[in-house]
């Protein structure tokens, strides 16, 4: 799995980042940053909720 962000869609509103805070973290700069641009089958699941949660669709996911 590979956790892709198009950073012209995002608005680092940090919905992923709630879900899967180990992947996706919005600093105090504003900005989202991908911390496992390959995450472990463990964060499976919950990647691709935080994909489908985004409102601007910014995530996509390879397999």
């Amino acid at each position: 799995m590979k956790v892709n962000v198009d950073f012209d869609l995002c608005s680092s509103n940090a919905v992923c980042m709630s879900i899967v805070p180990e992947v996706f973290e919005v600093r105090d700069d504003g900005f989202l940053y991908v911390l496992q641009e390959e995450p472990g089958e463990e964060f499976a699941e919950r990647v691709r909720e935080a994909a489908s949660s985004c409102p601007n669709g910014a995530i996509s996911i390879e397999d």
